[in-house]
């Protein structure tokens, strides 16, 4: 099966919360409600400067992708 870069996602038990989940490394989820952030995978201290330095790039890419997803619903 093939899995998209990143899903769309909501809970009615947090109604506020809107979740794009990135399914490639490295994995996380990020609320866009507060912008947090919850990583999916374990990183040794080396990954971590490199973590760093992807993760805006990662962040800004699950906010576009979800305006992207809004924009298509709203055509």
């Amino acid at each position: 099966m093939e899995i998209p870069k990143f899903l769309l996602g909501d809970n009615t038990d947090f109604p506020n919360g809107i979740y794009i989940v990135h399914t490639e490394f490295p994995r996380f989820i990020i609320n866009l409600e507060d912008d947090q952030v919850e990583w999916l995978e374990e990183f040794s201290k080396e990954d971590q400067t490199e973590l760093e330095e992807e993760a805006e790039h990662l962040i800004e890419a699950a906010t576009a992708f979800y305006d992207r997803e809004i924009a298509r619903y709203n055509d």
